[in-house]
């Protein structure tokens, strides 16, 4: 139980802090989205889609078939490399078992430190698997939300007589942001591999790779620069109104 004793305490230990971090980004979109880059995006989705859909001549659908295309695009790259290392992780998986070797990962190499036996190595690597198919799915869904939002953006507000314009544009909005949303979390999936992947040479690079990471993602999902320069100029934020309705928003 020595070296094997690390992978039950160093692995869960990283897991719990990359859940620990996504659940307070969780709680500080909801609560405070103008300090978080995902909260400035959705505020600034919610100008665009209006922008879009108020200009009566029609001149920005282009524009908008573009954007989006080019999101879609993004998705698909994603989604067409996640399935692409889902298989062929599972070649992997399928050749290991059918050689029945049973010495693990790298056997007797002295940098992997914990359990390198068959189990375990097959443990590592259904856990790459299932952060690809999450990555798949993920970016699937995105692609789906952003085909929806390709049309309904360019109906314009006056064409909805039935409906007032805040909520058609509130609709759009939630439609194009769960897009997105859904790509953030495909993208984050990818993040999530980088530590299950470094796992299969032991759990203590794995729980390295996961403390750099949070450290890392951490300036790259707060922007306090928005709320602060907001507030400086106006005294209390316009965007406070619409945060809060982007909160209510999340996925």
């Amino acid at each position: 139980m020595g070296k094997e004793a690390l992978d039950y305490v160093l692995v869960p230990l990283g897991l719990a802090l990359m859940v620990g971090y996504h659940a307070w980004l969780l709680l500080r979109i909801r609560r405070r989205p103008a300090t978080t880059v995902i909260g400035v995006n959705s505020i600034n989705r919610r100008i665009w889609v209006r922008h879009i859909m108020e200009e009566p001549s029609g001149k920005h659908a282009v524009l908008a078939v573009q954007t989006i295309r080019n999101n879609i695009m993004a998705s698909t790259l994603l989604a067409s490399t996640a399935i692409t290392l889902s298989s062929l992780i599972a070649v992997l998986m399928s050749g290991g078992s059918r050689g029945g070797g049973g010495g693990g990962l790298l056997p007797g190499a002295p940098l992997v430190v914990g359990a390198t036996g068959e189990a375990a190595l097959s443990a590592k690597f259904f856990a790459i698997l299932v952060c690809f198919l999450v990555a798949f799915l993920l970016n699937l869904q995105s692609i789906r939300y952003y085909s929806h939002t390709s049309t309904l953006v360019n109906v314009p507000l006056r064409a909805h007589r039935l409906r007032r314009p805040g909520l058609v544009v509130d609709y759009v909005t939630g439609t194009l942001n769960r897009g997105s949303y859904f790509w953030s979390l495909g993208v984050r999936a990818f993040y999530f591999s980088c530590p299950v992947f470094l796992w299969l040479f032991g759990p203590i690079p794995m729980f390295a790779a996961c403390t750099a990471m949070v450290c890392a993602l951490y300036f790259l999902d707060v922007c306090e620069d928005w709320e602060e320069e907001h507030h400086g100029e106006h005294g209390v934020s316009e965007t406070s109104g619409q945060g809060k309705d982007v909160g209510e928003q999340q996925v």
